[in-house]
């Protein structure tokens, strides 16, 4: 099998030669780097990607789970935003059908000028979306609210405005993307760091120098072009090429609580446009469970695994059960996960970090980096357009044009049967389920209390190129934000399998679970 696929490290890895010179190499393998590698390598670029942990570790896998175009930026007044967030939210639900649903939201009204000035708003949103909207808001009477939302504390309710937006499965979206990038003749690889930028004797920057991390391999590539994509690594790039260089980025955390269905046991989701911060707070059915969140907390450092503050988890569990009859305990909370906003650093400290904007900027250093920063994953096409078309505009490269509008990604197909959890592979769900019928053993379920197979741990090791067992567990099933307890009870099955697939030992399965459960560790109260 290994010799003819194409997503295997060994044949990834053959691809690299020391003397040959890339058009682009993208460093950071979230939603802006994979993004940026497909629209190159689309383009007929000769792309190199490079991410120092796995695809969307970092803030790529600890998102909302929305694809919208920011109801709150509309209340800002930034309808420019909002316009091209809903443009794209479009797009993303046409060329990844498979996970990106259309999904309703209900803000609760408890003061009777709410319905209006919420109604009035929704509308322009709609408005915005022109052709491409997901289905017109409108006012419901209370009645209908309280039947669409059977937990929801009923006194003093007014009723309701629906309005319907994007919901997707971040990580998901982030493999389909690093699938497609290597179709479409992208060499990427996880596990590599870049620790340093090459230049040549103008001082202009003419490569990087990375390190496989599983191997202590050093590599030096060579590249016309270099990307800083790396979110709230973004300082650490540009240091790189200018030790002087102002902070550009600091992080903002945001945490989210997941819990049972049966605090939310309807299809619609819950909008609080207004929590005690001046945020709004979501509650969101996914994958069978509930999202709740976010919060904005503005942090001087930053890691790969952030850590939930304790008034954080405070805050989200007071502000829910505000709206909500069946109370929520520190008990009920399933996994708790925290993710960092790379927001664009003020220049004094005065800003406050919801009034920093949100959209993305692509700034070219004097030898020549390029950085994207800012953004979100709603319109990680258009930055990535936005960052290749810069490119083509310095020189760097010859132009061509952009082929992302209408490109399927890995997997697309519309969503079937969503009470099968394989919906989220699209068009790869029956190549698992011939894997269940050549070896039944592995239909069985990774734990009694999780969806998961045995399958997808092979096939995340085969053709999703997962390495870890967090890489399987955080990111190609999503175990670990789904039930942080089920995940660690899973984790010597994944070793088991992933070692026999990735032809690894006693002590690397040892080593494996030991890591898994320091992480796992942080979504659990």
């Amino acid at each position: 099998m290994s010799n003819q696929n194409i997503y295997s490290r060994e044949a990834i890895l053959s691809q690299i030669d020391a003397n040959e010179e890339w058009d682009v190499i993208v460093v950071g393998g979230g939603a802006t780097g994979l993004g940026t590698a497909l629209d190159s390598a689309t383009r007929g670029y000769k792309t190199l990607l490079l991410e120092m942990a796995d695809y969307a570790k970092g803030t790529s896998s600890k998102s909302t789970k929305l694809v919208h175009g920011g109801v709150r930026y509309l209340a800002q007044g930034d309808i420019d935003l909002v316009k091209e967030a809903l443009h794209e939210r479009g797009l993303l639900a046409k060329n990844a059908p498979h996970l990106v649903k259309n999904q309703s939201f209900i803000i609760p009204n408890y003061k009777w000028w709410e319905g209006m000035y919420y109604t009035i708003g929704l509308k322009v949103y709609d408005f915005l979306a022109g052709k491409l909207s997901l289905g017109k808001s409108k006012h419901i009477k209370t009645k209908e609210t309280v039947s669409r939302l059977s937990t929801l504390k009923q006194e003093k309710l007014k009723g309701g405005v629906v309005y319907q937006d994007g919901q997707f499965d971040d990580s998901r979206l982030a493999i389909n993307v690093a699938q497609s990038c290597v179709e479409e003749g992208a060499t990427l690889l996880n596990y590599f760091k870049v620790n340093g930028l090459e230049k040549d004797e103008q001082g202009n920057i003419s490569g990087v120098k990375a390190t496989d991390t599983e191997t202590n391999t050093e590599y030096t590539f060579k590249g016309k072009t270099v990307v800083n994509a790396t979110g709230i690594f973004t300082d650490e790039i540009i240091q790189m090429d200018n030790p002087e260089a102002r902070k550009m980025v600091r992080p903002s955390q945001g945490v989210h609580l997941v819990f049972d269905k049966s605090f939310l046991p309807g299809n619609d989701a819950i909008m609080i446009p207004k929590t005690d911060d001046g945020r709004v707070l979501f509650a969101v059915p996914w994958h069978d469970k509930v999202i709740v969140g976010t919060t904005d907390t503005m942090l001087d450092e930053h890691s790969l695994e952030p850590i939930a503050q304790e008034q954080e988890i405070e805050f989200i569990l007071k502000t829910f059960n505000k709206y909500v009859a069946k109370q929520a305990t520190r008990d009920d909370v399933l996994s708790i996960f925290a993710g960092l906003r790379p927001l664009a650093a003020p220049k004094d400290n005065s800003e406050k970090s919801k009034e920093i904007s949100r959209s993305h900027k692509i700034i070219v250093s004097k030898a020549g980096l390029v950085t994207i920063t800012g953004g979100k994953w709603t319109t990680f096409r258009r930055m990535a357009q936005d960052t290749v078309n810069k490119i083509i505009s310095l020189g760097k490269l010859p132009k061509k044009e952009c082929k992302t509008e209408q490109f399927a990604l890995h997997g697309a197909q519309p969503m079937t049967n969503l009470e099968n959890h394989l919906y989220i592979y699209g068009s790869d769900k029956e190549k698992i389920e011939n894997l269940m019928k050549q070896e039944p053993d592995l239909a069985e379920k990774l734990n009694p209390n999780l969806p998961f197979t045995k399958a997808e741990v092979i096939w995340a090791a085969r053709y999703e190129m997962a390495r870890t067992i967090d890489d399987v567990l955080s990111r190609r099933v999503r175990a670990l934000f789904l039930n942080a307890k089920a995940a660690i009870e899973s984790a010597p099955v994944v070793a088991e399998l992933l070692a026999q697939e990735l032809g690894k030992d006693e002590n690397w399965k040892k080593n494996q679970v030991e890591a898994f459960n320091k992480i796992a560790k942080n979504y659990t109260i």
